[in-house]
Parts: structure tokens; sequence; C-alpha cells
């Protein structure tokens, strides 16, 4: 893949994109550079698990200007039902600023529509909200929305999603480009809810690449319990599906959309490396690696049926790509192996800190014993956790340092 990179790092070239677009390029950092001066960003601190209100999240992000949020409070946020929009550009979540439990909000998710924006370590967990099923209640819940560039989300864990766990969406672009340069960077991405609130009834779903939306690159990620879209890009999109293990699909894994009869859009155009696909008891037998049609490229991926049998990489051959067609540059994948032990370990919100769904759905993962839900009561229900506080110390300078060390904490552990 080294080869690959360093051919194919010039961004894609489109119609919609100007020379002024910044390059497409990959960050390993465990805190990203976000595209702003942190060390000249307010600093926002979330002090109340209430979401609206003075020291609330919803405040801080509905806050003006560069701003840093950081969180003195560590619990359960409930949105009761009202999802969180981040409008206003240059805006770094740090999740990994709270204190353990650290910071999860249910009833509701959370949209993007702001350039130069990074979330980390947050749980999100939408639910039913204890509505009726099919009662229309479709939170996903990550998503980007109105064209953003430039988005991290990153150790983030999205459970329990009525509509698509993790998504980048162009959606009402406010000037007509499509979202680009999404990052979504070892997350979890877990157990849509399958027969729930959705008015389309079964609606397990995990991510969904759509609108045009350009250069997405999903990297270290594991797909659990969800019955498609792990992920499913769209026609006339573009990124990478890179290291990621998918575990327990109900009917598909990695998907290319095909075009209906007369509809003239083009293929994706995507690279899918270095995947392992792990089949659940009741996957579709048929299933494989990779289903649909792309302009793809794809190299060392794996996939294993209930009994241990490799499948198919293409459930309907076709004629693939012979080098990456988009290909974020200084991206480097890992063999197979080491992205299943890479998911192990370090996915997630927190993964030195895994709470009880965390783990369990890891566990499950890598265990053979996913399952598709239909409501989160079936698997113990919201968090209820104790609130914990504690007071910060933002540096004024180097608090992109500072935020790598705390972020060291919550992947790695204490030293």
């Amino acid at each position: 893949m080294t080869r690959i990179a360093s051919l194919l790092c010039a961004p894609l070239l489109l119609v919609s994109l100007t020379a002024a677009e910044p390059e497409w390029r990959w960050q390993s950092d465990l805190a990203p550079a976000p595209g702003f001066n942190l060390d000249e960003a307010q600093v926002l601190k979330v002090t109340t698990l209430d979401p609206l209100g003075k020291g609330s999240l919803g405040a801080c992000l509905r806050a003006k200007g560069p701003r840093l949020i950081v969180f003195e409070v560590g619990g359960v946020i409930n949105l009761d039902g009202k999802g969180l929009t981040i409008e206003d550009p240059d805006v770094f979540i740090a999740g990994q600023t709270a204190p353990e439990p650290g910071i999860t909000l249910i009833r509701g998710g959370l949209s993007i529509e702001s350039d130069r924006t990074v979330v980390q370590h947050l749980r999100v967990r939408p639910g039913d909200a204890g509505k009726p099923k099919k009662s229309g209640w479709t939170p996903d819940g990550i998503t980007t929305s109105g064209g953003p560039g430039d988005v991290w989300i990153d150790h983030c864990s999205v459970t329990w999603s009525v509509d698509e766990g993790v998504s980048a969406s162009t959606y009402k672009s406010p000037d007509g480009r499509p979202a680009r340069r999404i990052f979504i960077r070892n997350c979890l991405i877990a157990e849509g809810l399958s027969n729930a609130t959705h008015d389309k009834g079964e609606h397990s779903k995990g991510t969904l690449v759509l609108d045009e939306t350009q250069n997405v690159a999903i990297t270290g990620c594991l797909y659990a319990s969800n019955t498609e879209r792990n992920p499913l890009f769209k026609l006339d999109t573009s990124g990478v599906v890179v290291n990621c293990v998918i575990a327990g699909p109900g009917q598909r894994s990695i998907h290319g959309s095909v075009p209906e009869a007369g509809v003239s859009a083009p293929l994706a155009r995507i690279a899918v490396v270095g995947n392992v696909v792990l089949f659940g008891e009741h996957t579709k037998r048929s299933s494989a690696v990779f289903e649909g049609l792309a302009d793809g490229y794809s190299a060392n991926n794996e996939g294993y049926d209930w009994f241990g049998k490799p499948v198919p990489v293409l459930r309907k051959p076709f004629e693939t790509l012979p080098e990456a067609p988009v290909w974020p540059k200084g991206l480097e994948a890992v063999s197979p192996a080491a992205a299943m032990w890479h998911v192990a370990r370090f996915v997630g919100a927190r993964p030195a800190q895994r709470d009880a769904i965390d783990t369990r759905i890891v566990q499950q993962a890598m265990t053979g014993q996913s399952k598709m839900v239909d409501s989160q009561d079936e698997v113990g229900g919201y968090p209820e956790l104790e609130p914990v506080t504690r007071s910060l110390e933002v540096p004024a300078t180097n608090r992109r340092v500072w935020l790598e060390e705390l972020a060291r904490e919550v992947v790695f552990g204490k030293p």
C-alpha cells in the first residue's frame, strides 16, 4: 500500500471543488490537527449534563468562532429526543478531557454542518426513546449535513441508531459544494436497531456515504450487528474503507450502489483494503466482503463464514481497478490480522476505560456472538451513570500536545 499511497495522493478533481481546496491528507496523531489554531481558540467548558443552558454541551456548540470544547463533567447527557447540531466552523470537541466514565449522549444524535470539526471520544446511543415501533423516530448517531469539509469523527462509540450509526452526507449544502474530506476513524458502529421506530420498519444500518460526498476515509472501525451499510457508498461518491472489521452483518457488508434503470450517475470511486468480514450465525449465506458495483480497487481483504470457511471478496465478480482511484496522502494500510488486533484493543470512545456496552459488543464481535437487536432494552437499556466532576486547567499554548496526552490515557491507559 505504500506504493499506492505515494502514487495516488493527488486530490480527486471535481468540477464542484476549486483549486483552493486543501489536500486530502491522513493524520495518525491521537489528536488530529483541526485546520485552525487551537492555541488561539476560545476554551468552552461543559460543566453540566443538561443538554442546553449555561455550561451545557448544547450551549458550547451554539457559540460562535473557533473553540475548543472540554468537559469538567462525566456521565450521561439525555437529549430527550432533540439532537444537537454544530453549525459554526472551527470546533474541537475533546471528549478525552472528561473524567471517567466520559460522556454519553442518549435519546438523540449529533449533526455536523461545520467545516474543520473534530469530534473525539464520545459515546452516542440514540435508542428508540421508548417510542412505538414505526412511529417515525429516526435519529442518526453522528452525521454530516450541509456540505462540511475537513471533519474528523474519531474514537467514538455509536450504538442503537434508528437511521444510520455514523454517516457522511451532503444535504442542503449552502454553497453547493459536497461534504468532503470526512474521516471516520477508530469508531465502534454497532447494533443499529432493526425493527424499531423507523417508519420503514427494518432499518439496522451502519454508515451511509451519499449525495455526492467525496473523499471519505473509513479506517480502523468496528461494524457489528448492523443488517447492512457496513458501509454503503452511493453513486457519485468517493473514499476508502481500510482495515475495518465487519462482524455479524445481516445482509451486506461493504457495499457500492448499483444504478437503477435510466440513472446515469457515475459509480462510487473507492478503495477497499485490508478489511475483515466475520459472518454471524444468521448472516445471509450468499453475502461476501463486497457487494454491488464500484469503480473500485480491492486488495488484501478477508472474509469468513459462520463455520470459519473463506467467503468471496466480491459477491458478483466485476473488473476492479489495478490501483486505488482515490487515496488520502500518508495513509498506510496494515494486514487484516493487524486490523483485527487494532480493532479489538483500540476501537471506540475510551478503549482503555470501556464501559460495559462497548466491552460486550467487542467481545461478541470477536467471538461470533454478535446479533441484531430491536431495542436497547434487549441488551441492558440506556446506561445510568453517576455524574463525576473535576476541574480542568487548559494550557494557553501547546494545546494539541495536551490533548494528545489525555487521548493517550483513554486509548492506551495511564502509564
